[in-house]
């Protein structure tokens, strides 16, 4: 027996062909006009708890409007204004951070990206389709600076951030920008907190910087801060090496470079201020370099075009001699195998001090060494030393900082022992993943569209986080180097650095090297036999 459907049964015309349509269940209207009004209520508290700030504003102000009438809005008004100029006078950064930053990211979030949202996110391809409906990823806030706006935005469920990272140029532009950035964490670090309310402040930054693996921060460049030149910073007396300041960020903060216990690779074509980023490393170590803290070891194949103004900073300079460069490469890795048998057991990181500096080798144009010299037994020798430094240099402070232009593979094979990267300006956008690692170029660093003023603009990898970050590097003139030179001279004995392990500093040749004689290659039964015939039948 066939049980009879629950529904409204409708026999069509057809004959056998039955159609059900579910009952429809009808509610009076006073019902659905109370549903509609408790659930605006639940909406508007909710928006309310979201935004204490305005609505404490609005309810002050129509409070002092029924006490005072016009004069109750207009004095609060005059002074708040008077109170934010002097705010802004004094503390600019703390101002943006805390009173025009969020006026101006909310008027921005209303009157920019909300009205371009839904047309964005659908023709960038963000958008996904369920139950017959489009669903689009959520903006949540938006941040204002004086250069950035930075967006929160909730993915769709079964987003990843990788498909944000491969649409950023498209995301740019359709907000009408230039330049955009993905990142899967906050590109802010958390605030150091002291004094009195250091507990609560740090609870709250623990809440606020909290992993959100649904949340994307999508930076928006408003204004190009990179544009201008950035001027020389301050030599430290006593450098960190954890923090020193090479470069200013899109968003007007310093970007300091970790330098202890690792090595930098610098890509970049010609023309594109690799000079920058060498000669305000230089710069940053100068204090230190005065003290005997720092001892560097300059390599430069142009024959001395980039480093010979800056000869009295550094304990040892090449710049003629492959030989010479060769045998400094060495020598630094007899620097290292000593520091080795020495440290191991005590330490596993080396810390500089004046009687065991720091020595930071730099190499400018490193592909003259590995790729371009013609002597292939002296190419195997530096390509050795470079191996073994870079492998186990960087625990015991024999630290390598490299420039060239071409980061092939086979122009550099040991491109993958640099743990810090920098990517300037490049002629191919296979270059920028070869430099700063794979993916890097879908998540922003687009080095090979560099335009013509931004010389000494590169990207480089944040501590703890994988995508990169666009900077701008001081512009070092050659007065600067000359005052540097004339004011942070290495001290006299700084090359006797070698003497712990028994090895004297030779000068570099003045006359070329004669290149070593090739014979034929002949069995040794031949050449046994010519030798006889020449001396008279005696075997040599």
């Amino acid at each position: 027996m066939i049980r009879r459907p629950r529904g409204e049964v409708v026999m069509t015309t057809a004959g056998d062909l039955m159609v059900i349509r579910p009952r429809r269940l009808e509610l009076p209207v006073w019902l659905i006009a109370l549903g509609l009004v408790l659930r605006w209520l639940c909406r508007g508290l909710w928006w309310c708890l979201r935004h204490p700030v305005t609505v404490g504003l609005v309810v002050a102000g129509v409070l002092l409007y029924g006490e005072f009438g016009r004069i109750g809005l207009i004095v609060p008004v005059v002074l708040a204004s008077a109170v934010s100029a002097v705010w802004r006078w004094k503390h600019e950064a703390s101002w943006w951070a805390w009173c025009a930053g969020p006026v101006v990211g909310r008027c921005r979030q209303m009157f920019v990206y909300r009205r371009a949202w839904r047309e964005a996110m659908t023709l960038c391809g963000l958008t996904r389709t369920y139950d017959h409906r489009v669903v689009l990823p959520q903006l949540l806030r938006v941040r204002s600076d004086q250069a950035l706006d930075v967006l929160t935005i909730r993915m769709v469920r079964g987003q990843t951030p990788e498909e944000f990272q491969k649409v950023t140029a498209n995301l740019a532009y359709a907000f009408g920008r230039r330049h955009a950035r993905v990142y899967t964490e906050r590109p802010d670090e958390p605030p150091v907190r002291t004094g009195y309310w250091a507990m609560v402040l740090g609870a709250l930054d623990r809440l606020r910087f909290r992993d959100r693996p649904s949340v994307v921060y999508l930076v928006v460049v408003r204004t190009d801060a990179l544009r201008t030149v950035v001027e020389p910073f301050d030599v430290p007396s006593v450098p960190d090496f954890t923090a020193l300041p090479l470069a200013r960020r899109e968003d007007l903060r310093h970007w300091r470079l970790h330098l202890l216990a690792t090595h930098v690779l610098i890509g970049g074509a010609t023309r594109s201020g690799k000079g920058s980023v060498l000669w305000s490393l230089v710069r940053a170590l100068a204090g230190g370099i005065a003290s005997g803290l720092v001892r560097l070891w300059v390599i430069d194949p142009k024959g001395g075009m980039e480093f010979a103004m800056g000869r009295p900073m550094f304990a040892r300079f090449a710049c003629k001699s492959f030989e010479a460069m060769a045998d400094l490469l060495d020598e630094a890795v007899a620097v290292m195998r000593e520091r080795q048998t020495r440290l191991a057991g005590a330490v596993r990181v080396h810390t500089p001090t004046g009687a065991d500096p720091l020595v930071v080798v730099v190499i400018d144009e490193m592909a003259a060494l590995t790729a371009y010299l013609q002597d292939v037994d002296l190419r195997k020798r530096i390509a050795s030393s470079l191996g073994l430094l870079l492998s186990q240099g960087a625990g015991v402070g024999v630290l390598v900082v490299a420039a060239l232009q071409d980061p092939r593979k086979e122009v550099l094979p040991f491109r993958d022992l640099f743990p810090t990267r920098i990517a300037l300006g490049l002629t191919e956008a296979a270059q920028v993943d070869l430099v700063l690692g794979d993916g890097a170029r879908n998540r922003g660093a687009l080095a090979d569209q560099m335009p013509r003023w931004a010389k000494g603009v590169g990207y480089v990898i944040l501590d703890g986080t994988p995508e990169p970050a666009r900077v701008r590097f001081s512009y070092i003139s050659d007065d600067h180097i000359r005052d540097l030179a004339a004011e942070y001279p290495a001290p006299a004995d700084a090359a006797d650095i070698l003497a712990q392990v028994g090895r004297e500093t030779a000068d570099e040749p003045t006359r070329p090297l004669p290149r070593p004689r090739r014979g034929p290659l002949l069995p040794d039964s031949l050449l046994n036999f010519l030798d006889r015939d020449t001396n008279g039948g005696e075997p040599q």
